[in-house]
């Protein structure tokens, strides 16, 4: 199982283009959330403009080194 690169807490920007479900903007990981059956890890993360929360694949985030 691989591990999460995030910490909740943690503020992240969304790819460009990663799903257009997922509005641009920062967000802040809420949650993490057990990976999917393919092996992805997931979040919970809340938008910081308008507070709605959302479940994301760790590949739809943008983030520093490890």
């Amino acid at each position: 199982m691989p591990t999460h690169r995030l910490k909740e807490g943690s503020v992240v920007d969304t790819q460009t283009g990663a799903s257009s479900l997922i509005p641009p903007g920062r967000y802040e990981v809420v949650r993490l959330m057990p990976p999917t059956v393919a092996g992805n890890n997931q979040y919970r993360i809340k938008s910081l403009k308008d507070g709605h929360e959302r479940l994301v694949l760790e590949s739809d985030l943008l983030m520093g080194p490890p």
